[in-house]
C-alpha cells in the first residue's frame, strides 16, 4: 500500500463483513494484498445469527474451498451438531435435505453416478453456524494483516481510472478496488448504478424466537397450510411463510408481538398465542441479480450482487462461491500478473452459477404456494424425489456436486472441481493448495511439463508423482481456486493445449 496526501490507500476495500467479504478479503490477503473491510454494524454478533435459523448447509464447492485454504478444520459445529430438520435414524430414511420442504434421503442417493468423487473427497454437505463461521474467517483474515473497522457504513463512493475514493459518513478511505459485499441492500451497488433485474416476491418469510404460552397447538417440523407453511424446529425457534406478495417485508414496519400472533395463528390455523416475542427477522422470495457484476474499479459478491429465498441456505454457498472465484483473478490484476479478461471472467463465471440458483429458488417457492396447481406439482416432484435417480439429481443439485464452469478445454474434467487425489505419500491435493497458488500435477515426472512448471514457479508449483487413484488422466493444470484448467488423459499430455491453459490463466 502507499500514501497520497497523508491517506493510506488500500490495494482493495470491501464493504461488508459477512461471510464473503470475510473470505473475500482473506484470498486477498493471502495473496499479498493489502485490504481494508468496512462494516456497519459495531458487534458481528447479531441475535438472529445466534438461533438454529442461523445454522446453514454447507454445499461440496464451499466445504472444497475451506478445505482447501486449511479453515474446515476450524469449524466444529457440524461435529457436534446433528442437523435439526433431519429425521431420527440412519439409512435410508435419514433425511439429508430437500428441496421446498420435501425431504431426500441418504439411502435413496447413488453416488456412483459422481464419478469424478474418490474416497477422499471431502463431505459433500455439511452444517455449520453462520456466527461461527464469520467468527473463523475473521480471525484469519486479521491474521493475514486485513483491517477490520467495525461501526463504519459505506454511504457513497467516487472512482476514477487508479483508485476508488469511499465515503463513509464523515469519513473517507481510498482503495485501488472497490467490492460491495454489503448485502442485498447494498450502498454500493445502488450508489454504483448496478441494474438489478428479476421478479417480486410471493411472500413474507418470519424467523422468530418466540415464548408460546399453548406450545401443543404447533406441530413439530415442516407443516404446509392452506395459508402458507410453518417450521418449528425446536419449541420457541418458528419460521413462517406469509403469502402475503412479500407486503409486510417491503412495508419495513416493526415485527410486534400482536403482528407476529395474527400472522402465526393465520398460517397454522390455530389460536396459539405469543406470550413473549425475543427475536425477529424478515425476509423474502424476491429474486434479483446484478446484470454485470462490473463497474470499472468496483465489484460485487455474494447477496449484493444476487437475491433470492434462503431455502436451503443456497445464498451462503454462492456468495462464498463468488469470493472464491475473484480472490485470486483481483490479486493477479492488482500484481500486474493477470491475462487479458482474467478479471472479466469473473462474471462470465458466476453469472450463470447465480441464475441457476435464482430459477432452483424460484422453483421451490412455485410448488410451496398454497393452492392447488402448486400442491399438485408438489405430489409430483415428491414422487421423482422418493426414487433413486430424483434423490441422486436433487442432492448433487442442493449439494453442489456438479457445479462447473464451461472452459475452454478437451477433456471433460476442464472447468469442475479438481478431485482430491491422495498421493501415493498420503498427502491429499487439497492440502497442497493452502497457499493460494495454481499447481501443476504431473503423475508421471513429464520433463518438458517439470520445464513449464519452472518456468512460471511465481504463479504455478509443480507437483510430480503418482496418485492413489488417478481417474485415467496424466497431469492437470489446477487454477488457485480448486478449478481445473487443463487435464490430460493417461495417453500422452498435449503440451500445446499445456501452454494455452497457461497463458489463458496465469500470464
Amino acid at each position: 500500500m502507499k500514501a497520497t496526501q497523508n491517506q493510506t490507500i488500500h490495494d482493495v476495500i470491501i464493504s461488508g463483513a459477512g461471510p464473503v467479504g470475510l473470505f473475500l478479503a482473506c484470498e486477498l490477503a493471502l495473496a499479498k494484498c493489502s485490504v481494508l473491510i468496512l462494516e456497519k454494524a459495531q458487534d458481528p454478533h447479531s441475535p438472529i445469527k445466534q438461533i438454529p435459523f442461523g445454522i446453514r448447509g454447507l454445499s461440496a464447492p464451499t466445504i472444497e474451498a475451506l478445505y482447501r485454504r486449511n479453515l474446515l478444520n476450524q469449524l466444529e459445529l457440524h461435529k457436534r451438531l446433528k442437523n435439526p430438520h433431519q429425521n431420527a435414524g440412519s439409512g435410508r430414511q435419514r433425511q439429508v435435505g430437500h428441496f421446498a420442504g420435501i425431504p431426500f434421503h441418504e439411502g435413496n442417493i447413488d453416488t456412483s453416478q459422481w464419478e469424478y468423487r474418490l474416497p477422499s473427497s471431502t463431505d459433500p454437505s455439511l452444517i455449520s453456524e453462520m456466527q461461527e463461521l464469520e467468527t473463523v474467517l475473521g480471525s484469519r483474515a486479521e491474521a493475514l494483516g486485513v483491517e477490520i473497522r467495525r461501526g463504519i457504513a459505506t454511504t457513497g463512493f467516487h472512482q476514477s481510472t487508479d483508485e476508488v475514493s469511499i465515503q463513509a459518513g464523515d469519513q473517507s478511505f481510498k482503495g485501488k478496488w472497490l467490492v460491495g459485499c454489503d448485502g442485498s441492500r447494498s450502498v454500493v451497488r445502488k450508489a454504483g448504478a448496478f441494474e438489478f433485474a428479476g421478479t417480486e416476491p410471493e411472500f413474507t418469510g418470519y424467523s422468530t424466537r418466540i415464548d408460546i404460552a399453548d406450545p401443543q397447538k404447533l406441530s413439530p417440523g415442516r407443516n404446509m397450510t392452506p395459508a402458507g407453511m410453518y417450521l418449528q424446529s425446536q419449541p420457541g425457534y418458528v419460521l413462517i411463510q406469509d403469502f402475503d406478495g412479500g407486503a409486510f417485508h417491503g412495508s419495513e414496519k416493526p415485527i410486534t408481538l400482536e403482528h407476529l400472533q395474527e400472522v402465526l395463528r393465520r398460517v397454522s390455523n390455530t389460536d396459539v398465542t405469543i406470550s413473549a416475542l425475543h427475536t425477529a427477522t424478515t425476509w423474502t422470495d424476491r429474486a434479483r441479480q446484478a446484470t454485470n457484476y462490473r463497474n470499472g474499479r468496483v465489484l460485487l459478491a455474494g447477496d449484493a450482487a444476487h437475491i433470492h429465498a434462503p431455502l436451503g441456505g443456497q445464498g451462503l454457498n454462492l456468495g462464498l462461491g463468488d469470493a472464491m472465484n475473484l480472490g485470486w483473478k483481483l490479486a493477479a490484476t492488482i500484481h500486474e500478473k493477470a491475462p487479458k479478461g482474467l478479471l472479466d471472467s469473473y462474471y462470465t463465471e458466476r453469472y450463470p452459477i447465480g441464475a441457476q440458483v435464482l430459477d432452483w429458488s424460484r422453483a421451490q417457492v412455485a410448488i410451496m404456494k398454497p393452492d392447488p396447481t402448486a400442491r399438485a406439482l408438489n405430489a409430483v416432484i415428491r414422487d421423482l424425489m422418493n426414487t433413486r435417480d430424483g434423490a441422486t439429481y436433487f442432492a448433487g443439485r442442493v449439494w453442489g456436486i456438479n457445479t462447473h464452469y464451461y472452459l475452454v478445454g478437451s477433456h471433460p474434467l476442464t472447468g469442475h472441481s479438481v478431485p482430491n487425489f491422495e498421493m501415493e505419500d498420503g498427502t491429499n491435493i487439497g492440502e497442497l493448495m493452502h497457499d493460494g497458488k495454481g499447481i501443476l500435477l504431473d503423475f508421471n515426472e513429464n520433463t518438458s511439463q517439470k520445464a513449464l512448471g519452472d518456468k512460471y514457479n511465481d504463479q504455478i508449483k509443480y507437483i510430480s508423482g503418482r496418485a492413489k487413484e488417478q481417474l485415467g488422466l496424466s497431469a492437470l493444470l489446477i487454477r488457485p481456486d480448486g478449478i481445473i484448467a487443463w487435464a490430460s488423459a493417461e495417453n500422452g499430455a498435449n503440451l500445446d493445449e499445456l501452454e494455452e491453459a497457461i497463458a489463458r490463466w496465469f500470464v
